[in-house]
């Protein structure tokens, strides 16, 4: 037998009718404890990290992925068929200042890279000197080691950022020849 039991069978013997008051103010008690406990104890739970919702950094904005994907697109046209890097590689740069949380970032990662790389070795069929950019007011080109450096940055990003990705292995494979050391 509990305390509280004991306590209810000596009101009983002595006033049934104060039995059930105090009984309907220990469930009143209870009841009030308990809740009091819920409103207290429930915000320590926001302090713990528990959030509601999804996490903010891969909310994406559905208008901002379809201009991306069609970018992407673009830039795979340029890139693959037409072997223009210089206008791939403009086009991956636009995705990746505007949407760096693209569902594809990777791929996009990997054409900037291999874009920049095939520029310093002047392959394909623009010249590295049709890639400007606006440095103040006035306009400069890239040489070839900023075109690999940049290119560098590019593929490290991604295998860094995106180890898991299944352009991973190929960006390795790019950058492996840049990490060689250089014999005189």
């Amino acid at each position: 037998m509990t305390f509280r039991d004991e306590h209810v069978n000596l009101i009983n013997h002595v006033n049934p009718v104060k039995a059930v008051e105090v009984n309907m103010r220990f469930k009143f008690l209870l009841l009030f404890g308990l809740l009091g406990g819920v409103l207290v104890f429930a915000p320590s739970t926001y302090a713990q990290g528990v959030r509601s919702g999804p996490d903010p950094s891969t909310l994406r904005d559905p208008d901002l992925e379809r201009d991306s994907h069609h970018n992407l697109e673009v830039a795979r046209n340029y890139f693959k068929l037409k072997k223009a890097y210089v206008a791939a590689l403009k086009r991956c740069e636009e995705i990746i200042a505007g949407n760096p949380n693209f569902a594809k970032i990777d791929e996009v990662l990997l054409m900037a890279g291999q874009s920049s790389l095939w520029l310093a070795d002047n392959k394909g069929k623009q010249k590295p000197e049709l890639y400007v950019s606006f440095d103040g007011g006035e306009k400069r080109t890239l040489t070839s080691e900023q075109f690999r450096e940049m290119g560098r940055d590019y593929l490290k990003k991604l295998v860094n950022d995106y180890p898991n990705s299944p352009y991973t292995k190929q960006a390795q494979e790019e950058l492996r020849p840049l990490e060689a050391p250089k014999q005189p």
